[in-house]
């Protein structure tokens, strides 16, 4: 199994962002941000809602489910039946820390995923996480990583309905009292392979190695592992550059599942510079397992090919007795920008062999990575459009693309339908303004781009647009530009605001007209944050003057207009503590479902949108 050359790999680290923080001395000085005074600011009824009135429809009409859960880049799943009703619920964890629980809900014959919470009971879980009943009482417990690269413990002592996690060990030992090492980058688990009545604890290794333990009596009913071997079965996924064999070994995945149904437990590895899923065949029996043989994608008919590191979970979703398979996609070596929207797999497994149902199995409008937003009258109906754009394009990786999601206009409740892109120039980082410029009753767009260049587009009345050269020339100031409009100094016509990476926030006046824009060349600096600045304008706090709401690279800072000459004094950065705004936010207002009440829509890092609306509007 073992190929002739070795490779160590890079190890693939979560990125949190590599946006510098730049104070520019001329435009004034940076501002910090303040943790007080938020409530008296900012309303504080507004709730986070991920399936609301509204619905949300794919370009085929298929209805989007968890619309706005706010996307996925690096889903890590695991399926439990968590509350005891007899079905999986889900858990996924995207970032370090934090675990998002999705119940498992059955309404007749058709059941649902509904989302409960973004951090599951509190509980710390590091870069990893691994639902196991470790001791044997029929309920689950955990196991997390403990930073850094040790393995965390919790004891679930409730029942099966009303799980209740303590802390039984904050670094597991073996009998010799060692502390057992885990590679932070893989995902280790635990199961009963050798059908013996006792817990196996597999740890995957850089080496493409296996590391194996074996438990033994603990305290409490809680096991202790022995080290058995490092070399398990003599696995090592290395080498092999074929259609059919491994690649290089980095960081991984594994898990167990009897897929072929012959009694035993199957190994199944995601590797980082493995694109497919890998399949190690049981061939032995439940009491003398065999996992010798050459290591072959799966599933074989048609394997699953993405830009590598997939982390496989298994369970029987459709409910006819066969394991189902689902795969996280957390990026690997081959391209992990394809992988930005597309990944999170559902193969169903039918009598036929495993059939891919879906490539984003929660749902969620997701549209790649790092999206922003725009709310606006694009067709002129007097109803709210909805404009999308992502960092990038994860198909063809040339440009940015921007969705529209428009009413559809059908009986029954108020449904958005995603639209295909619009037909604009390429380039990255698109962020889009809406905003009646020429005053025919539909919302023009502006346009900001990674690059800093603006562009004005002239709605033609339908939802079409038309670029009107050299209207915004000379009007950056900054890289990842991002524009925000509204009339600031009381003229009647709207004003522009642009953010920067950089943070600085500016003012170009609108001295023209409601009919024609003209925006002045040399902006007015309003305020300089510490970091990457997305604006948004609306009177947030109710006294007739339009404020400031900024998405940072760590979430949302309010900036009250004080008022001042022409309207340009606003007060000092202060957080607004919303539980669930993504990093990178993008925050944008809008009467999203027509209700007459005024919706928080935010993009993100994970290319979805994330919605808060005030507590009378939500179920």
């Amino acid at each position: 199994m073992t190929a002739p050359s070795v490779l160590m790999p890079r190890i693939r680290a979560f990125l949190v962002g590599l946006v510098g923080i730049v104070l520019v001395g001329c435009a004034g000085s940076s501002q910090s941000v303040s943790p007080d005074a938020s409530s008296a600011s900012f309303p504080d009824d507004y709730q986070r809602v991920v399936a609301p009135s509204i619905e949300v429809a794919d370009t085929d009409g298929a209805l989007i489910p968890n619309p706005f859960y706010g996307g996925f880049n690096a889903p890590r799943p695991q399926f439990v039946d968590i509350d005891g009703d007899e079905d999986s619920d889900l858990f996924v964890q995207e970032r370090p820390g934090q675990l998002a629980f999705f119940e498992h809900v059955t309404e007749g014959d058709s059941s649902r995923l509904v989302w409960r919470t973004d951090h599951y009971r509190d509980l710390q879980i590091g870069e990893w996480y691994r639902f196991a009943d470790l001791d044997q009482d029929g309920v689950p417990d955990l196991l997390t990583e403990e930073p850094y690269s040790h393995l965390r413990a919790y004891r679930n002592v409730g029942s099966a309905t009303a799980p209740t996690f303590e802390l039984y060990a904050d670094t597991l030992r073996t009998v010799e009292g060692e502390p057992i090492f885990s590679d932070r980058q893989n995902i280790p688990n635990v199961t009963d392979l050798g059908c013996n009545g006792r817990l196996d604890l597999f740890l995957g290794r850089l080496d493409g190695t296996i590391t194996r333990y074996e438990s033994v009596d603990g305290t409490n009913g809680m096991p202790q592992f022995a080290h058995v071997t490092d070399e398990f079965e003599g696995i090592k996924i290395v080498g092999g550059t074929g259609q059919k064999g491994p690649s290089l070994h980095g960081a991984n995945t594994l898990t167990f599942a009897d897929v072929d149904d012959d009694g035993d437990s199957d190994l199944f590895w995601g590797d980082f510079f493995e694109p497919g899923l890998l399949l190690i065949e049981n061939t032995g029996t439940c009491g003398n397992p065999v996992l010798s043989g050459q290591p072959e994608r799966f599933p074989s008919s048609n394997p699953l090919l993405t830009s590598g590191y997939n982390a496989p979970a298994f369970t029987d979703w459709s409910g006819n007795g066969r394991p189902d398979l689902f795969v996280g996609v957390l990026g690997g070596s081959s391209g992990s920008n394809s992988s930005l929207a597309d990944n999170f797999y559902f193969y169903e497994h039918t009598a036929d062999g495993y059939q891919l149902r879906t490539r984003q199995f929660v749902g969620g409008i997701d549209v790649g990575s790092e999206s922003t937003v725009a709310l606006g009258d694009i067709q002129g109906d007097g109803q709210t459009d909805v404009l999308v754009a992502n960092k990038i394009d994860p198909t063809q990786g040339e440009t940015s693309l921007v969705y529209p999601l428009t009413p559809t206009g059908d009986k029954g409740p108020p449904r958005l339908r995603k639209r295909s892109p619009l037909d604009l120039p390429d380039a990255y980082r698109y962020a889009p303004a809406l905003g009646d410029l020429n005053g025919d009753g539909a919302d023009d767009l502006i346009l900001g781009t990674w690059q800093g260049a603006l562009s004005y587009h002239e709605n033609q009345g339908d939802g079409t647009f038309d670029a009107v050269d050299g209207a915004l020339d000379g009007l950056s100031g900054g890289s990842n530009v991002v524009p925000a409009l509204g009339d600031v100094t009381g003229n009647g016509a709207p004003d522009l605001v642009l953010g920067t990476a950089s943070g600085t926030l500016t003012l170009h006046r609108n001295t023209g007209g409601e009919a024609s824009p003209n925006f002045a060349s040399e902006g007015v600096t309003l305020a300089e944050l510490n970091g990457r600045a997305a604006p948004t304008l609306h009177d947030v706090t109710g006294d007739g003057r339009l404020d400031l709401l900024v998405g940072t690279k760590t979430g949302l800072v309010l900036l009250r207009n004080q008022g001042g000459t022409d309207g340009l004094e606003f007060g000092p950065p202060t957080s607004v503590n919303l539980d669930g705004i993504p990093r990178n936010a993008t925050p944008v207002w809008g009467d999203l479902d027509g209700d007459g009440r005024t919706d928080l829509v935010v993009g993100g890092k994970r290319g979805g949108l994330v919605l808060f609306q005030p507590s009378a509007a939500t179920e």
